[in-house]
């Protein structure tokens, strides 16, 4: 694409926002960066944009901010069509696009991109271990932290762009290509966002839009949702599953990971050797194998990355043991299915912190997993109250509610014994007390070391 002399609106002043303001403007771009929030919560970052030539607009969208001039607009994942310079734009059939789509058209690097409701940043993670050690020079970014923008200029051709996505981003785009692609899941989420489950499938199956025969779809063939899409996907399908055999992919075969290719059965290693926790983690561990081995890494090299991966921050990160309880941070769960699957992880009792804000979900579907394994259960933010409730269904007596992550680690610990474990997995995005589950499970994670 040539941008010299183009007109564009980037719609949020976030770490994207900025990197493909950057990233324009030095092509030659004339950038407008637009954010509803006040300049002072941006820091420096407006000042250093306006030293590039950007115009930098906060607090609010003045009118006019959208014309009929403008090229293109970039916006933020998070901000819904529904907003009023994003509907101006459609209106007058400007392109909307995310900052993934720019950074895509400026690669040289092929992608893996990987997406689904659950296990993204884990799998991402473990993608790139297993690829540094096969030394195929993997560069991880995306909604994993770095935004695609901010790197893209760097990584070369023989190396390997690996790509946390979510839906929002995906569905902001149009010529982005994945060499690699991987479906891990479909549950309910972000409908908030995108008002019905088919839209949402929609947006994650944007991932493979572009994809030719040359490149490779990774999908969980246990999901009937997902293995759907194969028929209209033109890549190789390469799927991954944790309950049955596959005459081509990645399962468990007597206890053991199995790569099947043309004909072909591989051992990569013992399910007991794996040192991630939980029958999700062994889905992800799954789902890597399958993405690297079509990335061209060797049994050897995939064997060694799953046997030296510990885990990612906030994805049932094992924080410390205190007075014989154990405390996990597993502040990623934003959803129902996610929390259900670092509660069922657990054999021993839990204390559960759970609660955020609140999209509507009525937790019913948690009803059984707390008979089973929580003993006691903490809540806070805008869902606590319907937390509590479906804890109250389940028949858990202990229920408490409070009004900080601080709070509830002092409560959990007063309700655990030892060999009990405190796990903060809270069902709910962070976004009605915090600025992100990051800050959310940090501040978990220093209350428990503080205790």
């Amino acid at each position: 694409m040539d941008y010299q002399g183009k007109k564009v609106l980037v719609l949020g002043l976030a770490r994207s926002g900025a990197a493909v303001a950057r990233l324009l403007t030095k092509h030659g771009a004339n950038v407008l960066v637009n954010d509803r929030k006040e300049r002072e919560s941006f820091g420096r970052v407006p000042d250093e944009l306006e030293t590039m030539g950007i115009q930098v607009v906060c607090g609010g969208h003045p009118e006019g901010i959208v014309s009929s001039d403008l090229d293109l607009v970039v916006k933020n994942p998070g901000i819904p069509y529904s907003a009023a310079p994003l509907q101006q734009a459609a209106a007058l059939g400007i392109p909307i696009v995310t900052e993934v789509e720019i950074a895509y058209q400026f690669s040289k690097a092929p992608i893996i991109g990987i997406t689904g409701s659950n296990g993204k940043t884990t799998t991402t993670s473990l993608t790139g271990e297993i690829l540094r050690v096969a030394n195929l020079r993997p560069v991880v970014a995306g909604n994993i932290g770095t935004a695609l923008s901010e790197i893209i200029e760097d990584v070369t051709p023989d190396q390997w762009l690996v790509a946390e996505l979510s839906s929002f981003q995906l569905m902001g785009t149009s010529s982005f290509r994945s060499r690699v692609g991987a479906l891990l899941n479909v549950y309910q989420a972000h409908l908030d966002y995108h008002g019905t489950m088919e839209e949402y499938i929609a947006a994650k199956s944007r991932m493979f839009a572009n994809q030719t025969k040359e490149d490779t779809a990774v999908l969980n063939a246990d999901q009937r949702v997902v293995m759907e899409l194969a028929a209209s996907i033109e890549g190789r399908i390469f799927p991954f599953s944790l309950t049955k055999s596959l005459d081509e992919g990645v399962f468990v075969k007597d206890e053991s990971i199995c790569i099947r290719s043309n004909g072909q059965d591989v051992q990569v290693c013992d399910v007991k050797e794996i040192p991630l926790k939980g029958a999700h983690n062994l889905e992800n561990v799954l789902a890597a194998a399958a993405i690297t081995f079509s990335a061209g890494a060797s049994p050897e090299a995939i064997r060694e990355g799953i046997l030296g991966f510990k885990g990612v921050e906030h994805r049932l990160e094992y924080v410390a043991e205190v007075n014989g309880v154990a405390y996990y941070n597993d502040s990623k769960a934003t959803n129902a299915e996610a929390a259900t699957r670092a509660i069922t992880s657990f054999s021993n009792p839990v204390v559960l912190i759970a609660g955020g804000l609140d999209r509507g979900t009525d937790f019913a579907e948690l009803i059984p997993v707390f008979q089973k394994h929580v003993k006691a259960i903490v809540t806070l933010g805008q869902s606590a109250d319907k937390l509590a409730a479906a804890a109250e269904k389940a028949g858990i007596r202990e229920r408490h509610r409070v009004g900080s992550i601080e709070e509830a680690v002092v409560k959990a610990a007063s309700l655990a014994k030892a060999g009990d474990s405190v796990l903060l997995s809270p069902a709910c995005a962070s976004w009605d007390m915090y600025t992100s589950f990051e800050e959310r499970g940090r501040i978990f994670k220093k209350a428990v070391h503080t205790m």
